[in-house]
């Protein structure tokens, strides 16, 4: 007769196995967050850009001190439209980045008299400007470019100051405002064109 508790069982292959060197595999996990989070910041940067507002130019649409997302592959999948508040690299000197609103572009008439600004012979309705501009002009902008003006009319220095912006100087498309926290919003792009013909 054989007393059950004398079975002997085979040995646990856990116990067997040579003990794992528990740091090695620490240090490894922390390697791969590593290369995950580096690869995710270099996929978002390409793609999301952050853009502090420096100044009143484009107030009160924008206030100085904002934070905005801007979309970078807008232009690069897409075209500039008519009323886009974009960013781009301010052609005198391409290190500084600038946000203004596209007004014109390639191969229209820009023309502002009488505190209006007219596009191709169309008055703008600008429902977001503080006032309207207090100078006159007119200007054909050419291939590959486009014309961008202030919201702060009068206190932007603009494509009515220092001419047209390329579009190989062209960053992205404001799309956000995500801080200061009370002042998260999605910022517009109205068709300027559509709206001002009824």
């Amino acid at each position: 007769m054989t007393n059950s508790n004398n079975i002997s069982l085979p040995p646990d292959p856990e116990e067997t196995k040579p003990e794992k060197n528990n740091w090695l595999y620490y240090v490894l996990d922390i390697a791969k967050m590593l290369a995950i989070a580096l690869v995710l910041y270099f996929l978002i940067d390409n793609v999301i850009d952050r853009v502090r507002v420096e100044n009143i130019s484009m107030f009160p649409t924008l206030k100085e001190g904002e934070i905005l997302i801007v979309n970078k592959l807008a232009y690069k999948l897409g075209n500039v439209e008519r009323g886009d508040i974009i960013t781009f690299h301010y052609p005198l000197e391409p290190q500084l980045n600038y946000i203004k609103r596209a007004i014109g572009l390639p191969g229209d008439v820009v023309e502002i008299k009488d505190k209006q600004v007219w596009v191709n012979g169309v008055a703008l309705i600008e429902p977001y400007i503080v006032d309207p501009p207090d100078y006159t002009g007119k200007w054909v902008v050419p291939a590959e470019s486009v014309f961008v003006l202030g919201d702060n009319r009068v206190d932007s220095a603009d494509s009515h100051v220092w001419g047209f912006v390329p579009f190989n100087d062209l960053v992205g498309k404001a799309l956000a405002v995500y801080w200061p926290i009370d002042r998260i919003r999605i910022l517009s792009h109205p068709n300027i064109m559509v709206a001002s013909v009824k």
